[in-house]
């Protein structure tokens, strides 16, 4: 009788309990589940997943895929977002696994692509270094370069990959005798068109010409390609190849560097503002102080809205270099300021100075960085991820910053898998519109030297497909 009085008044306490638990839970949980969401979009992920263990209400909404699909927009943009949707890839994955994957991303697969042999007596794209390659209007478009003997090359070549993975390519020459040949130049996606500024030809001649490239991709007769020369008025960037150039917001380029006239290094950055239809353009040189050191062979990459990092190159004594820069702007001022990081998890036997290597900005907002060269010119083969959100003046704010912690965890070395490209540099990379897929194409390789190549330095023709593995 005793045992019984006490389990029904155990029962009724728990019940009690329960119901004082949930008449006593937080205000939050009556809230709409629309306003919860936007609540829960305004944290950061520690805080969403400590948020789910509160109750079972606010566990269905903090772990459905709506929610983590919203975050995915939040923290990598929607660009890639869509492109992924889009993308056979991806169908069936949760978007709350997906984003644990891709933060927990340590390695790359690589693949070489088969290229279709074109019918009649077309030639693939002949090997290259220092060329430009970028990925538009569902398009891979290769442009100029510099090859064996020091020559310049003219050629445009086209191949479609669309929004899926695939391993075979199939390359499309177009002849239009536009723009002259030229090597070390820059090309930015400017929507469904390429800009492109400067770069050197075989006579050693700077250019500081730009260039609108229009992709069109129809069923018949394919891919076309058109140029024409930029009406850009009386200011423009002094002559210069080997620079560094990327996109902003999808209506402007920043090119900054280089090797100008009489072979100096250059140190100025310059902004091309461009009218809606792309007919006219005005250049503006961003005057800032401090400011990155003249380099060339470096990298910009642009990491959404007004930020861009710079990364590298080869400095004005020929020293090698591995400092980082963001270049950012508020209220229409401009402002470099270098990135501080330790290098303690860089393991012996590597180094993170670099010239004439790709920076990537891929999916899941960090830098992807590739190959290059250091000062004693041996090339690399190595992929390292740079996680920008680390960084103290982009996200964090100093007082929260667990100094060399975080400093060291900004770095990190992702190891290779398939079909490892040779050690390179001066290659040219592109990503697809998720982020997912990294395209590398040519650049000056080790390897046995062919009879053909008595100046001592070898370029590669081939293409490779580097893929994220995500891990299940």
């Amino acid at each position: 009788m005793a045992e019984s009085s006490r389990s029904r008044s155990s029962s009724s306490s728990r019940t009690t309990a329960t119901n004082s638990d949930e008449s006593s839970s937080s205000p939050i949980t009556i809230l709409a589940q629309d306003h919860l969401f936007s609540i829960l979009l305004l944290l950061p992920i520690e805080s969403i997943l400590c948020f789910a263990m509160t109750c079972r209400k606010l566990k269905f909404l903090a772990y459905s895929d709506s929610l983590w699909e919203s975050v995915c927009r939040r923290d990598w943009g929607n660009f890639p977002v869509d492109a992924l949707k889009a993308s056979n890839s991806v169908q069936g994955i949760h978007w709350k696994k997906l984003y644990q994957q891709v933060h927990q991303l340590d390695s790359v697969y690589c693949h070489k692509l088969l290229v279709e042999t074109p019918d009649g007596d077309e030639v693939l794209p002949s090997p290259r270094a220092s060329h430009s390659l970028n990925f538009v209007n569902g398009c891979l478009v290769l442009f100029g370069g510099g090859c064996e003997g020091g020559r310049h090359l003219d050629d445009t070549w086209m191949a479609y990959v669309g929004n899926d993975f695939r391993k075979t390519l199939k390359w499309q020459k177009t002849d239009s005798g536009i723009p002259s040949g030229r090597f070390g130049h820059s090309c930015v996606v400017i929507g469904d068109s390429l800009i492109l500024f400067g770069g050197i030809n075989d006579r050693g001649i700077r250019q500081n010409d730009t260039w609108v490239g229009q992709v069109i991709l129809q069923e018949t007769p394919g891919i076309t390609l058109s140029w024409r020369l930029l009406d850009v008025g009386v200011v423009f960037p002094p002559p210069r190849g080997a620079h560094a150039g990327c996109c902003l917001d999808n209506k402007r380029m920043l090119i900054h560097g280089g090797i100008g006239l009489s072979g100096f290094r250059l140190g100025d950055t310059w902004v091309l503002d461009l009218s809606e239809n792309l007919c006219f353009g005005t250049w503006q040189e961003i005057v800032t102080h401090p400011f990155p050191p003249s380099r060339s062979g470096h990298t910009l990459t642009h990491i959404g809205g007004t930020q861009t990092i710079l990364f590298g190159g080869r400095g004005s004594g020929y020293e090698v270099l591995n400092d980082v820069w963001l270049l950012s702007a508020s209220e229409g001022h401009w402002r470099w300021i270098q990135q501080l990081f330790d290098v303690g998890n860089v393991p012996q036997g590597f180094s993170l100075a670099r010239v004439g290597h790709s920076a990537n900005f891929i999916l899941g907002g960090r830098l992807l960085i590739y190959g290059g060269e250091d000062t004693d010119r041996h090339r690399k083969d190595d992929f390292w991820v740079l996680d920008i959100s680390l960084m103290p003046s982009i996200k964090m704010r100093p007082s929260n910053l667990q100094s060399k912690g975080l400093l060291r965890k900004m770095w990190r070395r992702l190891e290779s898998m398939g079909e490892k490209p040779n050690c390179r540099s001066f290659h040219r990379a592109c990503v697809d519109p998720s982020g997912r897929y990294l395209y590398v194409f040519g650049g000056m390789v080790d390897g046995l030297l062919q009879p053909s190549e008595p100046s001592g330095l070898r370029f590669d023709g081939g293409i490779f497909l580097v893929e994220l593995v995500l891990q299940s």
